[in-house]
């Protein structure tokens, strides 16, 4: 006998969100060209790489404590910048300023949290200590 079970549900929105990403994403490429193969296998190649970077997120993630901050602070200058900064720069912000404001983010949260874990750890093992 076969049951619904909560993985059947997670799988399944899973899979929704990526059938609703790939819907969202069809006027973008289809602003970029006409040609319909383009749009289908940039489609299906987004999604495979977004699924892929959420595994190594979240690998990321539990081994760099501080990269989640990071990642959040990624997402609040992405929205500032479409809200905000691009209006300041007559619509388009420099690329490569995001690109260096995102990169450095990232590369700091990593760093940040590559020296704080040793910090943490010897002071855990100086309490165990009795120290």
């Amino acid at each position: 006998m076969l049951y619904a079970t909560p993985l059947l549900l997670t799988l399944l929105f899973v899979e929704l969100s990526d059938i609703v990403f790939a819907i969202d994403s069809v006027p973008a490429i289809f602003a970029l060209t006409n040609e319909p193969m383009i749009v289908f296998t940039s489609n299906v190649f987004a999604i495979l790489g977004l699924r892929a970077l959420y595994f190594l997120l979240a690998g990321a993630v539990e081994r760099f404590s501080l990269l989640k901050y990071g990642l959040a602070l990624v997402l609040m200058f992405v929205g500032l910048k479409m809200v905000w900064l691009n209006g300041l720069f007559g619509g388009k912000f420099p690329i490569a300023w995001s690109l260096g404001i995102i990169g450095g983010v990232i590369a700091l949260s990593i760093a940040f949290s590559l020296y704080s874990t040793p910090v943490r750890a010897r002071t855990a093992t100086s309490k165990e200590a009795g120290g």
